[in-house]
């Protein structure tokens, strides 16, 4: 299994508020609907442990997924499209990592 961990920042001017409200309604369920995507969360960073310093990035996305073939097809559908574009309003530079999930079977 793969992981798209994603890290970013809001762009100068976006509004956390209006960030979050859009993930919850939007983002998040379409996301979690595909069928190659096993988990979908966001986190929104509070600092860096042990320390006083702010985390480097305000928030990660950490997605699950379970078909990389298939995750393909399904964010090149015109839904998706739509998604990215709207997430892309939000966020400032995101960095799109894929990893494995350390320790499964096969990896």
């Amino acid at each position: 299994m793969k992981a798209l961990i994603v890290l970013f920042n809001l762009k100068p001017g976006a509004s956390r508020s209006t960030y979050e409200a859009w993930a919850h309604a939007t983002d998040l369920p379409v996301v979690r609907a595909l069928p190659s995507v096993q988990s979908f969360d966001l986190y929104r960073t509070v600092g860096l442990f042990g320390s006083s310093e702010p985390a480097p990035y305000e928030y990660v996305e950490v997605i699950r997924i379970g078909d990389l073939d298939q995750f393909g097809k399904d964010v090149s559908s015109e839904t998706m499209r739509k998604v990215a574009s709207e997430f892309q309003g939000f966020a400032d530079k995101p960095l799109f990592m894929l990893a494995d999930i350390a320790g499964e079977a096969g990896q």
